[in-house]
């Protein structure tokens, strides 16, 4: 199990994502447009900069739902290869079973 430090800080960084998506993608429209002057994109970077830095989709990390363990995790079903192996072996999950050869 994760400290609880590191999945509240995740989960508080997925939080400002959110909430800034629509005011990022905005400003970096106008600071990639190559049709606007120079002045009016360097006041829009310079906006964006001004934005907390968590609220940057990069800086989110993939952890498991479970556990919270960031490494090895699959990300269509966001648990980890660890907590799908124990699941898997539990029979909770459909279709899966123990491999043997």
């Amino acid at each position: 199990m994760a400290k609880m430090s590191s999945i509240n800080k995740n989960n508080k960084r997925i939080k400002l994502s959110n909430k800034y998506y629509s005011k990022r993608k905005k400003l970096k429209e106008i600071v990639m447009n190559k049709k606007l002057s120079l002045e009016e994109r360097f006041k829009a970077q310079q906006k964006l900069s001004k934005l907390p830095r968590n609220s940057s989709k990069v800086r989110i990390m993939n952890r498991c739902q479970i556990t919270g363990r960031p490494h090895g995790v699959y990300r269509k079903l966001k648990i980890s290869r660890i907590a799908l192996r124990k699941l898997g072996l539990e029979g909770k999950i459909p279709g899966m079973v123990k491999s043997s050869w």
